[in-house]
């Protein structure tokens, strides 16, 4: 900006400023851009002298969140291409956002486009996640969600620092980062397969952050119903039943009622593999041990009494209401 255009902004009484804002419609809290899907792309605070006021003024403006459904079609796929790198990496948090929304828009519609360069895609957006600016790192999240649907279990390889990110991000941020991180997170558990994202999920249970482990428990006991009896034999039914029983005593209720559904899961898993095993060997009568004596074959004493506790009550609770 020139000196001149500088002296004539700082001449603008403040009052006029103020009712300039207010009038044009320009300028928004931060409580109401987050009603609208909107954020400041201001987070320092406002200054009222000088050279400071004139930049801030010019910066307030806002950033608009698109939903996946909205973006449209990049106009040229290989002009997009060749900057989409550069803007992922640029110091310009705003061409930041334009490139991440450029990576949404070339996974939805052109998704072979980028599979040469995801690597480098990825390393980049996990930059964005750790950004302290909000609008970047929600901006980053959505991203990761779009990721996730388009390419499925192709992202497995890549996961593990996105999956790291969206736990901190779901468990410890600013509400409308935290709801998209939550948003991201069902995304990822909707879109991969189960049986290879297990194995991602099961080291954080033990973090030390028990916001972590109970956002790791949510996404493990939405994974299950997904695998149906087959899926869960696969991965093990015994590790299953040993996540659940663990985070039933932990420290937050997100964990303990996500261990519970996992447990119901497990035990109606259970007994049905057994019901088809029956089925599959009519001719002979199969013994299969009762809930209650494998869950004391695999589990502490303790930790039996626990899940058979709660798997106990639910089946009264549905003989009492039935």
């Amino acid at each position: 900006m020139s000196e001149i255009a500088l002296r004539d902004v700082n001449k603008i009484p403040e009052s006029e400023k103020m009712n300039e804002s207010s009038s044009n419609g320009k300028f928004t809290n931060a409580e109401e851009g987050q009603k609208k899907g909107t954020t400041s792309l201001v987070s320092e605070p406002v200054k009222t002298d000088g050279m400071e006021n004139s930049v801030e003024v010019l910066a307030n403006s806002e950033v608009e969140y698109i939903e996946s459904e909205d973006l449209e079609d990049v106009e040229h796929v290989e002009d997009c291409l060749k900057t989409l790198l550069s803007g992922l990496g640029s110091k310009d948090w705003i061409s930041v956002c334009d490139a991440l929304n450029n990576v949404r828009r070339l996974s939805i519609f052109h998704k072979e486009a980028i599979i040469s360069i995801m690597a480098d895609v990825i390393s980049l957006i996990v930059k964005s996640l750790k950004n302290p600016r909000s609008a970047v790192c929600k901006t980053a999240i959505m991203t990761c969600a779009d990721i996730f649907k388009a390419y499925n279990d192709d992202t497995i390889d890549s996961v593990d620092p996105l999956l790291v990110q969206l736990l901190l991000k779901s468990s410890q941020d600013k509400k409308f980062v935290r709801e998209a991180a939550e948003s991201a997170l069902i995304a990822l558990t909707s879109s991969v397969s189960p049986l290879l994202l297990l194995p991602k999920l099961q080291p954080h249970i033990k973090n030390k952050n028990p916001r972590i482990r109970a956002k790791a428990s949510m996404c493990i006991s939405r994974c299950v119903p997904r695998m149906g009896v087959e899926g869960i034999e696969a991965f093990g039914i015994d590790k299953l039943i040993q996540i659940g029983a663990s985070q039933l005593s932990d420290q937050l209720p997100e964990s303990r009622d996500s261990a519970r559904t996992l447990l119901l899961d497990l035990q109606s898993a259970y007994e049905k593999s057994h019901v088809l095993k029956q089925n599959i060997v009519s001719d002979e009568p199969v013994i299969t041990p009762s809930w209650e004596h494998f869950c004391q074959s695999k589990l502490s004493p303790l930790s039996a009494q626990a899940v058979l506790r709660v798997t106990n009550t639910a089946r009264e609770g549905l003989v009492v209401g039935s």
